[in-house]
């Protein structure tokens, strides 16, 4: 059998591929960054052709790097940026428009008008989502909308809709599979989470044709394979959207386990199991993973901006010269100097879902530094994350042990420690801090029999820093009262 397993992780900010051995370790890296366009404030995009050359690049360096032949490889797996919304034509395979990327707010007053109309209840009972400019559903509608001649295209059948797993897929098999997974299909604000399936209704509402749609298939499964990219056949056999990946990666593969993933943006996921939880505290229920047809749900809160705010602070601000910069500016100094930093500079996601705040800095004296500046930032993170786990709390009814934690921000020991004392309980760090492209691996490694089950992938798991809470609950609470403060200041500022 072949030895090795790659993975692609198409973020945000960057495509990277990873190749991993049979215990789960990192044998190859390669990374690339790609543009960020801001046409409008509150819009993002990217290139879509740009994304798939960046990643079939990276792909074919991280083989390279460790002079792999392609049949060396057993099978890829794919994780990507959810909710960024790409339509194609099916003849050329070129997009029509930009990719508008799940940041991107454009959408906002339609949602609110679909809210006035009274349709969230039946969007979220439907799908476990809240009507949101996040997801991808009002962005297909507006591109339909804007777009000369989308809509004619899409009703004769000429066009294609997909999230960036289904665009790779279609990419990498010379356009033959128009898929997507479950996971990801969840995230579309047209996918019927209890029937399985593409909700009629909803597409009526919204008025987006059947036609564009991909078919969604299990998680883990063989679905195609490449085609002459690498020189060789290789099997396509996971699809999950990067935070259901990462929740695979860290082995939270039984009910009541959580992680969080510090990356552009934040996002914590409590496994469910068989049953979805409607949340009652404005999270998302969402679908974990389905293999073989079953389905585990997951509660998540969803932060918009997290280790993006260490970006703005080197491109904005220009206060470091690098992200990793960050750590060492905010140790400068011993507190944040009273300064509190709510990085909405996209609107807030979970649990205040205002699409309407923005970025605000608070408590600034002429004592404030660079540094009170960084560790503010750093700060926000936790905050944010505070919101969403004492949500989901709630909601599920339980108390967490400990958090599991990934993503490139979690490799900041100053926020992890941080992260701990204001939670007040223990944070994890596994010794493998892909977890995103691990789980990508692990979908696919085990759709052709590379791993035997998930309870060997549970065995993988390794700790590689345990981050213990020793703040007291009076400190913890003056900081989290400030940070409230200075939340509701930044919300509902654009329509003011």
């Amino acid at each position: 059998m072949s030895q090795y397993i790659l993975a692609f992780d198409q973020g945000t900010t960057s495509s990277r591929a990873i190749i991993f051995n049979r215990q789960g370790e990192i044998l190859s890296v390669a990374q690339k960054e790609f543009r960020q366009i801001f046409p409008q404030p509150g819009w993002v995009e990217h290139d879509a052709e740009e994304i798939w050359s960046s990643q079939i690049g990276v792909a074919s360096e991280a083989i390279a790097r460790i002079s792999l032949r392609p049949s060396d490889i057993a099978a890829i797996g794919i994780t990507n940026q959810r909710e960024t919304t790409i339509v194609w034509d099916r003849a050329t395979s070129k997009p029509i428009y930009h990719a508008i990327v799940w940041q991107d707010r454009r959408t906002a007053r339609y949602c609110d008008e679909l809210k006035a109309a009274g349709h969230e209840p039946l969007f979220q009972a439907k799908t476990g989502l809240i009507i949101d400019a996040y997801f991808s559903g009002t962005k297909l509608k507006w591109l339909l909308d804007n777009v000369p001649e989308a809509r004619d295209k899409a009703a004769c059948g000429e066009l294609a809709f997909g999230t960036v797993d289904s665009w790779l897929m279609w990419k990498l098999t010379d356009g033959r599979s128009h898929i997507t997974d479950a996971t990801n299909a969840s995230r579309t604000l047209l996918f019927n989470i209890h029937t399985q399936d593409w909700d009629d209704e909803l597409l009526t509402l919204l008025d987006i044709p059947r036609s564009l749609l991909p078919t969604v298939r299990d998680s883990s499964e063989v679905y195609e394979h490449t085609g002459d990219e690498f020189g060789a056949r290789i099997a396509i056999a996971g699809i999950a959207g990067d935070q259901q990946a990462a929740t695979v990666g860290q082995a939270a593969l039984r009910s009541g386990m959580a992680k969080n993933t510090y990356g552009t943006g934040c996002f914590a996921l409590l496994n469910t199991g068989d049953k979805p939880i409607a949340s009652q505290h404005k999270l998302l229920t969402t679908i974990g993973r389905r293999m073989r047809g079953h389905t585990d749900y997951a509660l998540e809160g969803s932060v918009f901006v997290a280790g993006a705010v260490v970006q703005w602070l080197r491109d904005g601000l220009g206060i470091i010269k690098t992200s990793a910069d960050v750590e060492a500016l905010a140790r400068s100094v011993p507190d944040n100097g009273g300064v509190y930093f709510a990085p909405a500079f996209v609107g807030l996601g979970a649990p205040h879902w205002d699409s309407y705040a923005r970025g605000l800095m608070i408590g600034l004296t002429r004592g404030t530094t660079s540094g009170h500046i960084a560790r503010a930032a750093l700060e926000s993170i936790a905050y944010q994350s505070v919101d969403v786990l004492a949500a989901m709390k709630q909601d599920a009814h339980l108390e967490l042990s400990e958090l599991r934690v990934d993503g490139g921000a979690s490799q900041n020991d100053l926020l992890m420690q941080f992260q701990a004392d204001i939670l007040g309980i223990p944070v994890v760090r596994p010794k493998v801090s892909e977890t995103t492209a691990l789980g990508a691996a692990y979908l696919a490694g085990l759709a052709v029999g590379y791993w035997d089950s998930e309870e060997e992938i549970m065995q993988h798991w390794q700790l590689e820093k345990r981050f213990e809470p020793s703040m007291s609950t009076d400190q913890r609470e003056f900081l989290l009262s400030n940070w409230r403060r200075a939340i509701d200041r930044s919300k509902a500022w654009e329509s003011t």
